[in-house]
């Protein structure tokens, strides 16, 4: 048994293609406009959000006599009327590793503007059986030593699995490799380690963290979403400006006025 963390990586964004939007922007008539997003994702939020009302620049559309100059006063007002569906335009594209299935069976419940890509054990043989556990549970010596006991005989029971069913004997076939390691899975706990790559439209996001970082949400699910927070304010800045912080039994708690947008 070996004790983890979990981990978040943001390893990919929604990119603009800068000359197809000058192209567009001549179309338009407002090649001189220019962003001072710090992210083509807010970027590209504030792009489509001038879209729908025209308003690039004053006079653009007649109704519009004055605008909003900055992307970071842009977005709060986004934000403030709701806009929402604005928000929805770029992807963030995470991987979250080390978290457990009991985890990924709360993160699969959210689906709108969502993609999923988990680890399947259908096909990742498992060995060593690596868990993250809280440190409450962690500072209980009885506890962790029948935990530790637990976990270790299950690890065994995995590897003598594997030499029951002769699965590295050479020539076996992947499909009998599969059917077996699938066999196996149903004997390992709910807190197993996995990754899961998880990408997802900002409106989502916003929502969610107002949800998982809330005290009442689920321990481990309070731990990750508030790393992914503590990620995406400061990547995103104006986006994500309007939430603030705070600690509740020492986890964080992501609120903001502007909930469900």
């Amino acid at each position: 048994m070996k004790l983890v963390e979990p981990k978040v990586f943001l390893v990919g964004e929604t990119r603009i293609i800068e000359d197809e939007l000058h192209l567009y922007l001549d179309h338009l008539g407002v090649a001189e406009w220019t962003s001072d997003a710090p992210s083509d994702a807010e970027k590209i939020i504030e792009v489509m959000g001038r879209r729908c009302y025209r308003s690039f620049k004053p006079g653009l559309n007649p109704n519009v006599t004055k605008i909003r100059e900055h992307n970071d006063e842009y977005l709060q007002n986004i934000v403030r009327v709701k806009h929402g569906s604005v928000i929805e335009h770029p992807m963030l594209n995470f991987i979250i590793a080390d978290v457990s299935r009991v985890f990924t069976h709360e993160l699969v419940r959210h689906r709108i503007g969502i993609a999923i890509s988990q680890e399947s054990l259908r096909f990742v043989r498992l060995e060593e059986l690596r868990m993250w556990i809280p440190k409450w549970a962690l500072e209980d010596k009885e506890l962790m030593e029948r935990n530790i006991d637990l976990v270790e005989r299950m690890e065994k029971h995995q590897v003598w699995m594997a030499e029951h069913f002769k699965l590295d004997e050479p020539g076996k076939p992947f499909h009998e490799k599969k059917k077996k390691t699938s066999f196996m899975r149903r004997f390992a706990p709910d807190g197993l380690a996995t990754a899961i790559g998880w990408s997802v439209n900002p409106r989502a996001l916003r929502h969610i963290i107002e949800m998982r970082t809330d005290p009442g949400a689920e321990e481990e699910i309070r731990l990750v979403f508030g790393k992914i927070a503590e990620k995406v304010k400061s990547r995103y800045p104006n986006l994500f400006a309007d939430y603030t912080l705070e600690m509740v039994d020492g986890l964080a708690w992501y609120k903001t006025p502007n909930p469900k947008v």
